[in-house]
């Protein structure tokens, strides 16, 4: 009687994602070279858009006209 295997074979480890400064270089140059641009954004400044709903509160007391 043959038993059926209880765990799947063992996947091969994909290569290492790995960049170097010299590659990065070369798609930046080419990126700019196609009429792309790049945008800078301050420090602390998020590039995600916000989903949050702007309140804005004025502070201060009414005074009514009379």
């Amino acid at each position: 009687m043959t038993r059926k295997p209880t765990r799947a074979a063992a996947k091969k480890k994909q290569p290492a994602a790995v960049e170097t400064s010299a590659s990065i270089e070369e798609q930046t140059r080419l990126f700019l070279k196609s009429g792309n641009k790049i945008d800078i954004i301050q420090s602390g400044v998020s590039g995600q858009p916000t989903m949050a709903v702007s309140k804005q509160l004025k502070v201060g007391n009414k005074q009514k006209a009379g």
